[in-house]
């Protein structure tokens, strides 16, 4: 990383005139300050708010890494962000956003600058490679999810496995036999994202011990997406009769194609969605659907970053328990003579 008095060279300006450009303290002319600007970009510097500060001073600035990704849901992040917002300025923090397009390399300049006391990391990944960069810069951090190998982390997260189990148990209680998963599109398992492959490892589990058989489709959320993800379900299992959704865009499709073969929700087909309240909510039946706390997973990770900046927080792992609320769109399986051949 290149330091203040390399740019200054480069500029061929004095270390102090970099710094005044920097802080705007004094007035410095126009060609002189778009050498040194130059000079910043061509050589990549990132200016430590650390040092720029007095000593024991801190930066009061709290980096939150958002998902620039097309395959989430896009309503839950800008509520989590939001709720790191709000919590944060109640100790006295800015956020500062950073997109995870950066990867490692962002996490990296974020923290190695000193521009922020702490970071938080969104969607995080079983393998994360921001993870290691976190450990070996040993910067302050809480995750919001859970990477395969939590050691020395504060992580906040859904209990996605257990979310899993209690669409099994529901469908299952109904007496529902022949189940389907539909999931996210196929690049989020993938990139092994975790609320993913938690939730349908938590849900398989739950089947196979409930004596439940079930088929795991990936969806891209399109309306065409979800009738292809159907007509293969409904090709290999010919008699499911439970479907559990965990992808927002897939919901109004899916209701919608069930209708268009014959299948009344819930009569014929229930539904089970792993989705947020309002979403639920507005759909005609309205959905059973397992939902958990947004806003309590960026109130929480705020006080597990601001814990580490203390120096007081050990490594832990908080998992939120999943809520499940039934609504019109499940019941009991139906009998022999009103299952679809």
């Amino acid at each position: 990383m290149a330091t203040l008095a390399e740019v200054a060279k480069h500029a061929g300006v004095s270390p102090s005139t970099v710094s005044y450009v920097l802080s705007g303290k004094r007035s410095i002319s126009a060609s002189t300050r778009q050498r040194v600007e130059q000079a910043i970009t061509e050589l990549g510097y990132h200016p430590n708010a650390g040092a720029r500060a007095l000593a024991g001073k801190r930066s009061h600035i709290i980096a939150l890494v958002v998902p620039l990704r097309t395959d989430v849901y896009v309503p839950i992040m800008m509520e989590i962000a939001i709720a790191v917002t709000m919590a944060a300025r109640q100790h006295g923090y800015d956020v500062l956003l950073i997109t995870n397009d950066e990867g490692p390399d962002g996490v990296r300049r974020v923290a190695g600058s000193g521009l922020a006391d702490g970071v938080i990391l969104m969607d995080v990944e079983l393998d994360d490679e921001r993870v290691p960069v976190l450990r070996e810069q040993g910067t302050h951090a809480a995750l919001i999810g859970l990477p395969d190998d939590p050691a020395g982390l504060a992580c906040v997260d859904h209990d996605f496995a257990a979310a899993g189990a209690l669409c099994a148990d529901h469908l299952a209680d109904l007496g529902h036999r022949e189940v389907a998963f539909i999931g996210y599109a196929p690049q989020v398992y993938q990139r092994h994202a975790g609320y993913a492959e938690r939730t349908l490892a938590g849900f398989g589990a739950r089947a196979e011990e409930r004596g439940l058989r079930y088929l795991h489709r990936p969806c891209e959320g399109s309306y065409d997406s979800t009738a292809g993800a159907l007509a293969r379900i409904l090709a290999d299992r010919p008699g499911t009769t439970g479907f559990v959704v965990q992808n927002e865009g897939a919901i109004g499709p899916l209701l919608s194609l069930l209708r268009t073969t014959g299948r009344t929700v819930p009569e014929d087909a229930s539904v089970v969605a792993l989705c947020p309240e309002p979403l639920a909510e507005q759909y005609a039946p309205r959905l059973t659907a397992v939902t958990g706390p947004a806003q309590e997973l960026g109130r929480q990770a705020v006080e597990l970053v601001m814990c580490r900046i203390e120096g007081g927080c050990p490594a832990e792992v908080t998992l939120l328990t999943p809520v499940l609320t039934v609504r019109e769109s499940t019941g009991p399986a139906p009998t022999r003579k009103r299952a679809r051949p």
